[in-house]
């Protein structure tokens, strides 16, 4: 049987040729460069059924007799038939290195479908479909999804969901026969969204089990399944959710599918990170320089917005080594609070007589960059553009004056319709002209709402007015190439590589409390690496929970990842102040290593504790933080392995931050371990078999381990 392989990074994906549907037949292990004879994978055929072999086509369909969710729906429109069930065949394919392209083609349909396939590096698997329309007549589509087979091995489902301040939090399931789906609806990634989709053998966890996971490159309306079928065959694929009508191909048109991007590990979740982050570190774009220590001002000012604070702010960043200062919501017309303003985006003259260059002079003066908070996708009714042009607010049918309904609201919020050409230059031009006016270095980039009832002049809009997002993103970089963006989105309602291919960064949330951000960044990591992820130390109370931690689990928390504050700074004085300023210096010292080492996470036993870190390339670094997330129903911890160390290096491992005295706070113990004091030395094999006896913690508390060769 002719075949298509691709071999990179311990991964093998096989496409059998043969006859008139191409079929993925082995995505995983790698097979070696030499495959045998593929017929003899040829399925049996079993007693009350097809006649032959059912065939799982690159794009699964009704024609070749599967009967799992097809992979592509539609119908002709017009006159004759409605051709609702294509029947694709191969009409060609390309083959060169660790990329393939296949073309199928329906010719009495006049539709054909090309399939594109890289198999990057370190395993990660991109794919996506283009449906062209080759007929004489409008094809209306209604879905097409990206499916790739799972092993037979895989039985368990994992995947994440959450809501406002509880991101990204895993739940597991069987996966018995039948189709779990996971449906985004919110125009918008979606606080719950899974950001990926992982099967498995039966309790795989950080460091062992096979995974087969895959994640949806897309931030508008989405969906992701696991599909088992009663031939005891199972897929994983997702595909965008297109609205009623939404997207009708005109003879010659083309749809192009967002990006499903898949991986395949043979120990464990920390295989499928270690892919996503290779190939986010390969790209070309990808953040290069130092991640600098950021201090957003939000939860110290609010909308409270005063020159002398905020220099009072900067001088107090600038003393902390502080490097880059954010002016968050309340700087520009009529934004004295949520009701009002949003989308008039010039500085407000009351408030700011001679715009934001003393403010930008301050903080630049003081060796920060500067950095602004926008919200350009929203418009408050309430606001002079709104007045003006009431037609750019986004909705179920035309709107032709203020008079007209509007949709529900959502934090006094509209949608503005960025599909509509005059909304998107007028916000293009805007930020454009802030960008030329002012030195920022950094964009927060919100996005606070749902887009419920999202439509264009009465048509459904999710997919044209996140494409015209993407474009507005991709201008504005294009004009103004050394502007970083953050990707926030009510916190972490936007986490994507579709946002994340056009921004530096995202905020995983709008919660600041560190025990909820322990879970938070863990499952965010499984996908995004640290230095593209926003975390900060917040106040000692937290805002959003009411919850108070030490500044010590705060910074420990907020280290393994792009690093910074948001707080009123200068309330802090005298030893917390010190405290504070050394965790600055932990992060400058250790940033290096956060942001280019490989992340590992021990399977620990006790599900109070929480055991993660991040190990050089060259295996000569590590730092570990344990973090006490609960009670324990054991006395003391014993001893917790460190994993992903080389296994024959001679390692000293040192308690680096808090140190032993912080003993009442931090330890609850009448004596340390006996390797605190000095230090250990072991290998890395004994450290990751055997482990050390670890401290015993009090609930929310963490300390940190540095490793080093010897």
């Amino acid at each position: 049987m002719p075949a298509i392989h691709l071999r990179q990074g311990g991964i093998s994906l096989v496409i059998g040729l043969d006859g008139g549907c191409p079929q993925v037949l082995h995505w995983g292990a790698d097979l070696g460069p030499e495959l045998p004879d593929l017929g003899i994978l040829d399925d049996a055929v079993p007693h009350s059924a097809l006649d032959v072999p059912v065939v799982l086509g690159l794009l699964p369909q009704a024609s070749a007799g599967w009967r799992g969710r097809p992979g592509l729906c539609g119908h002709r429109l017009g006159d004759g038939p409605p051709g609702f069930s294509p029947r694709l065949s191969l009409h060609g394919w390309f083959h060169h290195g660790r990329e393939a392209t296949i073309e199928q083609a329906d010719e009495e349909l006049g539709l054909s479908v090309t399939t594109f396939l890289t198999l990057h590096d370190g395993g990660l698997l991109e794919m996506r479909h283009e449906v062209a329309n080759r007929g004489g007549t409008d094809f209306a589509l209604d879905a097409v999804s990206v499916v790739l087979p799972v092993g037979r091995a895989g039985t368990e489902i994992l995947d994440l969901t959450g809501r406002w301040c509880r991101e990204r939090h895993p739940q597991r399931r069987p996966a018995g026969q039948g189709t779990w789906v996971r449906s985004g609806r919110h125009g918008r990634t979606g606080h719950d969204s899974p950001l990926l989709m992982a099967v498995g053998t039966p309790g795989f966890g950080n460091r062992h089990g096979k995974v087969w996971a895959g994640h949806f490159g897309w931030s508008g309306d989405h969906e992701q399944f696991v599909d088992t079928v009663a031939d005891g065959r199972t897929v994983m694929g997702a595909a965008e959710l297109l609205g009623s009508g939404e997207v009708a191909l005109g003879p010659g048109e083309k749809y192009a599918t967002p990006r499903y991007f898949a991986a395949y590990s043979d120990h464990g979740l920390d295989g499928i990170s270690e892919a996503f982050h290779r190939w986010f570190r390969a790209r070309s774009h990808h953040p290069s320089m130092p991640r600098p220590v950021v201090l957003n001002v939000w939860e110290a000012v609010y909308f409270n917005h005063d020159l002398g604070v905020l220099t009072e702010l900067a001088d107090s960043a600038a003393e902390l080594g502080v490097e880059r200062f954010v002016l968050d919501d309340g700087w520009f017309r009529h934004r004295r609070n949520d009701l009002a303003g949003l989308g008039d985006w010039y500085v407000d003259e009351g408030l700011w007589p001679d715009g934001l260059h003393p403010l930008v002079e301050a903080v630049t003066s003081r060796g920060m960059q500067f950095g602004l908070w926008v919200e350009p996708e929203m418009v408050n009714a309430d606001s002079d553009v709104a007045r003006a042009h009431p037609d750019w607010i986004a909705g179920p049918a035309p709107r032709h004056d203020a008079g007209s309904p509007l949709p529900l609201p959502w934090r006094h919020q509209q949608v503005l319709d960025l599909v509509n050409p005059g909304a998107w230059q007028y916000i293009y031009d805007r930020l454009d002209a802030l960008l030329s006016e002012y030195p920022i270095s950094y964009l927060k980039w919100d996005q606070n709402r749902d887009l419920a009832e999202m439509g264009h002049d009465g048509v459904p809009s999710v997919h044209r007015q996140t494409l015209a997002v993407y474009r507005l993103l991709d201008a504005l970089r294009a004009a103004h190439p050394r502007v970083e963006i953050e990707s926030c989105s009510s916190g972490g309602a936007r986490v994507d590589l579709g946002i994340l291919e056009r921004t530096d960064r995202i905020w995983a949330s709008d919660c600041n409390d560190a025990l909820e951000r322990q879970a938070i960044q863990r499952w965010t990591g499984l996908v995004v690496p640290p230095e593209l992820v926003g975390s900060h130390i917040g106040p000692t109370t937290a805002h959003t929970t009411g919850r108070t931690h030490d500044l010590s689990f705060r910074a420990l928390t907020a280290l393994f990842g792009h690093f910074g504050l948001e707080w009123d700074i200068r309330q802090v004085r005298g030893a917390e102040r010190d405290e504070l300023r050394g965790a600055v210096g932990l992060y400058k010292r250790h940033r290096a290593l956060i942001h280019t080492g490989t992340m590992v996470r021990a399977d620990v036993p006790d599900p109070s504790l929480m055991l993660h870190g991040v190990v050089a390339g060259d295996g000569t670094r590590a730092l570990f933080a344990l973090a006490a997330v609960a009670t324990s129903y054991s006395e003391q911890p014993g001893r917790v392995a460190l994993p992903g160390l080389a296994p024959d290096t001679l390692y000293r491992v040192e308690l680096c931050y808090p140190g032993p005295d912080a003993a009442g706070t931090t330890f609850v113990q009448a004596s340390p371990p006996a390797w605190v004091a000095g230090g250990a030395l072991a290998s890395g094999r004994f450290l990751a078999e055997v482990g050390l006896p670890m401290p015993v913690l009090n609930p929310e508390h963490a300390i940190l381990l540095e490793v080093t060769a010897r």
